[in-house]
């Protein structure tokens, strides 16, 4: 009798742990039911991605991302549509549809809207203006190449534009003809500035640059043009060596060249057009640009004046040739700054934290200005702070339908290291948590390594969040030592140490949850993308007894071999390793997962991009391999054809959100053992011919 009811029990729990695990991943219908969130709805959140605030500071143009709608609509990446808001929140719609409009810009007359735009027939994106009172949408650029920039010089009659040089008419005979060999790395096309007179028959004048140009400022004064220039279109010349050169607009030359340290961000013109700011990085070997530097347009002369604020920064505009405006990322928030130049030096001062934002834009006159924030309840909107109020407010409401939806509670945990440094994430506790209950955790470990989780959104189609709060788990993203937030100095704190005390942060992270009484240390998970995929590998081969699943996405597994086949080796090099691999082939063999792969029993569920110039698909195939001929643990390896270091696809995102949630509610909440099916129910409605319609 005892037998027989022990053998009823395990068959009741087996059916128990069962039902769990598919309504955590497929019951869309019932979490809908009960108003939180679903991977369908994940799937058609949208979000602002730019706000440029007009001349006056009484409407805000910005660019809204609207999700393709899988099965329903082709398949793609999501579109980027134009709207206009006033001060007093009434939005409306300018450019929409299936299109995808970026760079939006106001011009310098205040009366029209500027964006660049692939639409109808258009081969290219050209530069279209749309007139504030509404109406037709115009094309004032007819270059046969994509435009990738532009600035408008002051008084609106011209515009500076970058692009390449359209296709010589033999070389694409030749290629239609079959020639499409690629000489790698060798047969690409620089990037050109271009001078075009609006509505002038004149061809657009092409300035004669060294290298190949990423952004283009016009001077308020009209004479200059602040170019950004790497010597190759290539992503780590970008990325690492580009310069700004100030040129003379009307001779086309250089007239001075500054020698920024590293990295590069934003560049902005003072008002008096004498001088430069730049976001910059601090030294060469600096993992981000986030440092506030001065240059003189005059001589050239640059001088950093961040003094030791122990953050980035992000945004910077110019109110005054003695003032600017700046956003600073602080820890997991974000702070409104204004740098003054007093007693023959600059000084900034910390005004506010508003949490998350970014892009930072004021009107030409008065104090109005706007940007993008975000919190732990919806995505990016438009927020602005008129003139003479001193609160900012929300103007844009993307998703109406957030509001219905229960949310976890969120909050920035702070802890430390097993070394004593103080270290900081961000939690997002079960929903309906029960007191004295523990929960089951999936870390989820940020890329980069030099970028950070705000506390604000922190839910998408790669990152649990909300969605797996819903779900009866506990969500930890750690903001481990190499992080950005912090300063220049915490930043490189994982340099020459991959895999070193940076991951080992991530297991002090779980050990603090757990010793609060939150989490089951034996129901651990971890995920995350790129360097969050290298940690997920990390996780699943050398800490393999601390984690019970693992979702890797676009992640490193042998560094050597991602050395060669990498398309940043000189940021691998620069702000990573601070080696290469002959300077010390033990360091790169043994911070590789595939080194310790016999210590693997970690379930682990592995998905990349098919076309990844960053970390090349054979990493993941490197790994999953090794762990399938072992065969000591279920591994499952998933490939994107298509995609690149990142899935943009609705299609795509929409199973890779569903195949992440599957993984760890079958390993960490479910029956374990065998992997889940590999077909998944996508849980959306089918098309009518298929569900019998007419």
């Amino acid at each position: 009798m005892r037998s027989r009811l022990r053998i009823e029990w395990h068959r009741n729990l087996r059916i128990a742990c069962l039902t769990l695990g598919l309504l955590a991943v497929l019951g869309a219908e019932t979490f809908a039911q009960l108003n939180t969130l679903t991977p369908q709805h994940v799937a058609k959140i949208r979000m602002v991605t730019s706000a440029e605030i007009s001349l006056d500071g009484t409407r805000v143009a910005y660019v809204l991302v609207v999700p393709r709608v899988p099965l329903k609509e082709d398949d793609g990446p999501a579109w980027a549509e134009l709207h206009v808001v006033t001060a007093d929140g009434a939005s409306r719609p300018y450019v929409t549809g299936q299109v995808n409009v970026s760079a939006v810009a106001w011009r310098p007359e205040g009366k029209e809207i500027s964006f660049l735009a692939k639409r109808g027939k258009d081969e290219h994106a050209a530069l279209w203006v749309i007139p504030l009172q509404g109406g037709e949408s115009r094309k004032i650029s007819n270059h046969k190449a994509d435009l990738t920039a532009y600035s408008w010089s002051p008084d609106g009659k011209q515009v500076a534009f970058l692009a390449t040089e359209p296709v010589a008419k033999e070389k694409k005979e030749l290629k239609d003809k079959g020639f499409s060999q690629q000489i790698y790395e060798e047969d690409w096309q620089p990037v050109r500035v271009w001078i075009a007179a609006i509505d002038a028959k004149d061809e657009p004048r092409k300035l004669d640059l060294p290298g190949s140009a990423t952004d283009v400022k016009w001077s308020p004064d009209g004479t200059s043009l602040a170019v950004t220039l790497a010597p190759t279109p290539l992503v780590d010349d970008t990325m690492m060596n580009k310069k700004v050169h100030i040129v003379d607009v009307a001779s086309g030359r250089v007239a001075r060249a500054l020698d920024t340290p590293g990295k590069l961000g934003q560049i902005a013109w003072s008002t008096d057009s004498k001088q430069l700011a730049l976001i910059s990085a601090a030294d060469r070997n600096d993992p981000q640009e986030g440092r506030l530097w001065i240059a003189s347009a005059l001589d050239g002369k640059l001088k950093d004046v961040s003094g030791n604020i122990e953050g980035h920064v992000t945004s910077v505009a110019w109110r005054a040739p003695d003032r600017i405006a700046l956003l600073v990322d602080g820890g997991c928030s974000t702070h409104r700054a204004t740098a003054r130049f007093r007693d023959q030096a600059w000084q900034i001062r910390l005004i506010e934290d508003n949490g998350p934002m970014t892009g930072l834009s004021f009107a030409r006159e008065g104090e109005a200005a706007a940007w993008i924030a975000q919190t732990d309840r919806h995505p990016g909107e438009v927020y602005l702070i008129a003139q003479g109020v001193e609160k900012p407010r929300r103007l844009t409401d993307s998703n109406p339908w957030l509001a219905e939806i229960r949310f976890a509670k969120q909050e920035v945990v702070k802890h430390k290291a097993r070394d004593g440094l103080e270290l900081e994430g961000i939690l997002v506790r079960p929903l309906d948590e029960k007191p004295d209950t523990r929960y089951p955790l999936i870390l989820t470990v940020h890329g980069g390594p030099e970028s950070h989780v705000p506390n604000g959104w922190v839910t998408s189609y790669s990152n649990p969040g909300q969605l797996a709060a819903a779900r009866g788990f506990a969500v930890f993203y750690p903001n481990y030592r190499g992080s950005t937030g912090r300063g220049v100095a915490f930043s490189k704190l994982g340099q020459g140490d991959a895999a070193g005390k940076e991951f080992d942060d991530l297991v002090d992270a779980v050990d603090h949850l757990v010793a609060t009484g939150l989490v089951d240390k034996s129901k651990v998970g971890i995920t995350g993308g790129s360097y969050g995929g290298y940690a997920s590998a990390w996780g699943a081969t050398y800490y393999s007894d601390r984690f019970a699943a693992s979702v890797m996405f676009v992640g490193l597994s042998d560094l050597v071999s991602k050395s060669g086949t990498t398309d940043i080796p000189q940021e691998m090099y620069l702000v990573h390793h601070l080696k290469q691999p002959w300077d010390n082939w033990d360091y790169f063999r043994e911070r590789s997962p595939i080194t310790h792969v016999q210590k693997a029993h970690t379930p682990l569920l592995i998905l990349h991009g098919k076309d990844d110039p960053r970390v090349h698909p054979s990493q993941s195939m490197e790994l999953y391999r090794q762990v399938k001929v072992l065969g000591k643990t279920p591994v499952r390896l998933v490939f994107y054809p298509g995609e690149g270091h990142g899935n943009r696809r609705a299609c795509s995102r929409l199973d890779y959100n569903i195949r992440m949630l599957q993984w760890m509610s079958h390993y960490l909440q479910g029956p374990g053992g065998s992997p889940p099916p590999h077909e998944v129910d996508y849980g959306l409605p089918k098309p009518a011919a298929e569900a019998g319609g007419n």
